[in-house]
């Protein structure tokens, strides 16, 4: 039996291997069969990481995080989990091959996922122009024209910084009103660099090699419109990966997964998340660093109780 189980394989799930390996946890990582490194290996240039001043590329940092954690003694599987039995002390996690896997602890870093408009271009151009995340990449469009589609409070945030660089930013929403907060209208409506396309769904974006327009649907007549962008923000919400626990943990209001104050304990004893899944408002890489190696702290300081004799439902961090 193992002592710790990670699911997932971004910065959370990885920096909590390294945290757990360097404590002599000999913790197993469940990476997946297709997606190993999350949301960051859709991401070109990180410039915002500490510790790369030249900025690097997601999908290397990822593979750094991984080989780091690997040399502390991770073992990283490359399979899907299919069901997780959290109840007891002796955690079962089930896996695509049929292999089920025992242990004391689970730390769940499964992230979340950017919803996507599921458009001609979205895919192919992620990362040339396309984008989820304003603070990630809104640095690289200085005196850039770039459009914004949404219509919430996320949409009008990102909107709002991305004036900071861009010359213009032009906000798409498909209704002649907005569902953001009055506030949040009210200081995009205030900004001289945003300008508001009503009545309008991106159908297609535009560009070869990088973004260079989007192709909209009027959605009250129907007309065809390009308009020239150098960038497409996407702003219409996300989803944290929580279908393998729902009914098994207690979830936010937000959807996310409920721990206690800043550590990383759930609802049940010995079941420990970190990352986006925790975390409906920054989601930057990070953060999810910084939360993965919470868990990581709490599991060490979790198993040695158990060892002491303490029973898991009585154990606190």
């Amino acid at each position: 039996m193992r002592q710790v189980i990670i699911i997932g394989s971004g910065p959370a799930g990885f920096t909590a291997a390294i945290y757990a390996a360097r404590a002599n946890l000999n913790p197993v990582l469940v990476a997946s069969s297709v997606e190993v490194g999350g949301e960051l290996m859709k991401t070109t240039e990180v410039e915002n990481f500490p510790g790369f001043p030249e900025g690097i590329q997601g999908p290397d940092l990822m593979a750094k995080m991984q080989e780091q954690a690997e040399k502390f003694g991770t073992e990283v599987l490359y399979d899907d989990v299919t069901e997780l039995e959290l109840d007891g002390e002796i955690k079962k996690v089930t896996l695509g091959s049929g292999t089920v896997l025992e242990a004391s602890s689970v730390i769940y870093a499964t992230g979340s996922a950017y919803r996507t408009l599921g458009i001609p271009g979205e895919e192919r151009l992620s990362g040339h122009g396309v984008s989820w995340c304003a603070t990630c990449d809104g640095f690289f469009f200085r005196e850039r024209t770039i459009a914004v589609v949404g219509g919430g409070d996320s949409a009008m945030e990102e909107a709002t910084f991305l004036t900071k660089f861009a010359s213009k930013v032009y906000i798409i929403h498909r209704k002649d009103s907005l569902r953001a907060s009055k506030i949040m209208q009210e200081r995009a409506f205030a900004n001289d660099k945003i300008e508001f396309i009503w009545n309008s769904a991106v159908e297609e974006v535009l560009g070869d090699d990088a973004t260079n327009g989007v192709r909209l649907r009027n959605t009250v007549d129907g007309t065809t419109t390009d308009l020239p962008v150098d960038g497409l923000f996407i702003a219409i919400g996300n989803d944290p990966r929580t279908h393998l626990v729902h009914g098994k943990l207690d979830l936010t209001a937000e959807g996310t997964i409920w721990v206690d104050g800043r550590t990383s304990r759930t609802s049940v004893p010995g079941v420990f998340a970190a990352g986006d899944v925790i975390d409906p408002t920054y989601r930057q890489a990070i953060t999810a660093a910084g939360s993965g190696t919470v868990a990581a702290l709490d599991v060490e300081h979790f198993l040695a109780a158990l060892s002491d004799g303490t029973s898991a439902e009585s154990v606190l961090v």
